[in-house]
Formats: structure tokens, sequence, C-alpha cells
């Protein structure tokens, strides 16, 4: 049963099998970080495994893409086997490459093949702006209006969308639907497998956008028939700023050409052979264009240790705990100040962060940096907090909402301005 107090907090933590794993990273010093949804931290495994890598080059040179602790050559598709159980597939349906809106232009050149009736992209007026101009720019490029044929799906009340709302837009002009998988302001997890079932039931291809989601959600890609599937893995993944993407191909689209091929796509064997027909790498390799970032790619081989290790079952399961414990905080400790816990509170609705609206949101996320809790502001008015279980213990979490509670106690938050950062 919830109490308020720290000792609470403490007993949670001593109860908690992942807390040695705090140990793994490194924390800010004198700072509680809530913004793993955002930038994961650095852990030591993470910053090993660069260092590997680093020294293969120093010591190999050139050799270094056969030879030492990390083959480069190979390091795309071993990156997306370690992935493979993250998103519930097979490993040859993973790869890690590229970034995540390069991901999304390569699997939406392949699959948007608008003929006939079906000439349109189904999206959601909520979605990150990044796939929203990269789904206009596809449509552009076939030389169609993204005005009139890019739906995006109306949100009710401005923080979710509801399934029955994209269900119904299915209609028979919708070539390809995209779509989050956890809403990035308002941390909704929409139904992943029963949109693939009724988009499949009209002979719509559908993927998702995983950014907010892997690393802190278990997913079953495969099992669910999901076509694609594209996410960065700097967010709950820890595998540093700008860290490469990852996309996940279903096996039953292995005989699809990439709409965008380039050398990295190419069968391994054949690659070197230098030839001017491409001859596509068995399963998502194929999906690769340029060779793979080998600097941005060694920190996350470190960090994805610890996702085998734990499994993403128990992540999953710490992160509701902690995310429940957050809202109960806040609703105990903030009920006099105008708060408004803007994301689902239904577990099966709930992805891993908290967002709290507020109309000094800006202001209050300024003051919160300058007491040492580290959040994230989205306009116009949402504070995230995202407690990630592999490195936030419940007195984090405690402590966090005592801060927040003395900032506006005191009114602290007045002498900023109720505008954000350049970053925000």
């Amino acid at each position: 049963m919830f109490q308020n107090d720290k000792s609470y907090a403490e007993n949670l933590d001593l109860q908690d099998e992942l807390s040695p794993y705090k140990d793994e990273f490194y924390l800010m010093e004198g700072a509680i970080y809530m913004d793993g949804n955002s930038l994961g931290l650095l852990s030591k495994r993470a910053e090993q495994t660069l260092t590997d890598v680093i020294h293969s080059w120093k010591t190999l040179g050139i050799d270094g893409w056969m030879n030492g602790n990390h083959p480069w050559f190979y390091m795309g598709e071993k990156l997306g086997e370690m992935s493979a159980d993250l998103v519930g597939a097979k490993p040859e349906e993973v790869i890690v490459t590229a970034s995540t809106t390069t991901n999304l232009h390569q699997l939406v050149a392949t699959f948007y093949k608008p003929k006939g009736k079906q000439t349109k992209i189904l999206a959601d007026e909520l979605n990150f702006p990044s796939d929203i101009y990269a789904l206009q720019s596809q449509i552009r490029l076939k030389g169609l209006d993204p005005n009139e044929h890019l739906i995006q799906v109306k949100s009710r009340n401005g923080r979710f969308i509801e399934e029955d709302d994209i269900i119904e837009a299915m209609t028979e002009d919708i070539a390809l639907i995209v779509l989050p998988t956890v809403l990035y302001r308002s941390g909704q997890l929409l139904d992943i497998e029963r949109l693939t079932a009724e988009a499949h039931k009209r002979g719509i291809l559908i993927g998702f956008d995983g950014c907010h989601s892997v690393g802190a959600i278990p997913h079953h890609f495969t099992k669910w028939g999901v076509d694609f599937a594209y996410w960065c893995n700097y967010k709950y993944l820890n595998s540093g700023p700008g860290g490469i993407g990852g996309l996940y191909v279903n096996e039953k689209h292995f005989d699809q050409l990439p709409g965008l091929t380039g050398w990295w796509g190419s069968h391994k064997q054949k690659q070197f052979d230098m030839e001017h027909q491409f001859v596509p790498a068995n399963g998502a390799g194929a999906f690769q264009i340029g060779t793979t970032h080998i600097l941005s790619a060694a920190p996350l081989i470190g960090s994805l240790e610890m996702f085998q290790e734990v499994g993403m079952e128990k992540i999953r399961m710490k992160s509701l705990k902690m995310t429940k414990y957050l809202m109960e905080l806040v609703e105990y400790e903030l009920g006099d100040y105008s708060f408004t816990i803007g994301n689902p509170l239904e577990n099966h609705r709930r992805g891993g962060h908290v967002s709290l609206e507020h109309e000094e949101a800006a202001r209050i996320c300024k003051a919160l940096k300058d007491e040492g809790v580290v959040p994230d502001f989205r306009a116009p008015n949402v504070i995230r907090l995202a407690p990630v279980s592999l490195y936030t213990s419940y007195v984090d979490v405690w402590e966090a909402v005592q801060i927040l509670k003395r900032i506006m106690d005191g009114k602290w938050y007045e002498k900023y301005e109720n505008k954000r950062e350049v970053i925000a």
C-alpha cells in the first residue's frame, strides 16, 4: 500500500532486484536524472566497448573490420541480433543502422506504393514532427500532394489518439499506415497488436515508430505481424547522443527490394566484388544504406549486454511500478498546485514516462534543473519525467517530487521566463 514517506521508498529499493545496475552507470553528481526518455545515461559497459573499438582502430587500422573484440564489418548484424528480443523478432529481422528518420525514409520508400485508389498514408496528428516531415517528403517524391495524401487522425483531447478513430480512418484509399508505439508527449501506448490486425484485414501495410518504447516496453512484432518498425537507441537503450538507429522488417517482406539501395545492404560475401549489380543481404541487413557508424554503434554493445541479462519483462515491471509510484506522489504532494497527469493511468496504455501538465511548465522545468532534478519540457505545457529501470531508484523518485513541491510552495519558478530554451 502506498505511503508518502522516504522509508517506504527505501524499502522498495531494498526489494528491487534491478537496483545493482544503478552502479553500472555514470550518474550526474548532485542531480536526479529523469530525462532518460530523451537521452539515456552513459554506462561503464558502453564506455568500455567504445574504448575497445577505439583501441582496435588504434592498433589494427583497417584490419579492425575483421579482427579485434568487436569486428566492425558485422557490427550492425551483431547489434541487430542483440536487439531482437527487445522487439520480439527473429535475429535476421533486425538491423542496427543509420538514424531514425533515415530508416523511416528507407522503409516508406520500400513499402509505400500508391496505386489505383490506394494512394494515401495514414498517420496521426500527435506524432513527432520528424516522422511527419519524412512522410510528406516521400509523398512529394511520388508526385503527389501531402495536403491531400497524408491523412492524420485527430486527437479528441490533445493528449491521446483513440484506436477506434485510427481504425475508422483505415479507408479503402489508404496505402500505408505509420504510427508511434508510444506518443512522445503523453506517453500513451497504442494497441499495436489490434491496429496491425485491423490494418491487415483491409489489406494495408502498417509500421511503427518505436523511439519511445524500445528498451522500456516489451514488444512482439513478429507474433503480431507488424510489417516494419524503426527506433532510436539513445533514449532507453543508452547508446549515446545521436546514437545509431535500428529497424525491423518482418521476414514475409524479405523478397522486397529496398526502396533505397546502398552498398552496405549488399550480401556480405558479395559486397567487395564491386559489381554494379546489387545483391541484397539476407534479411533486414538488406535495408542498410551506408557504412555502419562504428564509433556511434560501439557503446550500444555494452548497453545491450545489460538488457540481455535482465530481460524486458523485468524492466517493464519496474517501469510500471515506478511511474505509478511517481503519479501517486504527485497526487498526494502536489494536489493543490494545478498539475494534471496527462498520461494514461492504466498500465496497458502507459509508456515509460509520466507527463505532467501545467501552465507554468517551462518555468518549472528550469527551476527543477537548478534544484538538481533533470526533467524534459515539451511545448506547450508538458513536464516529462522518466524514471528508468536500470538507473533510477524509488528514493530518486521520492526526492524529485519533494523538490518539485518545494519549488511550488516557494513559487521559485516565478524568477524564470515561461519560455523553453533552445534545447527544451
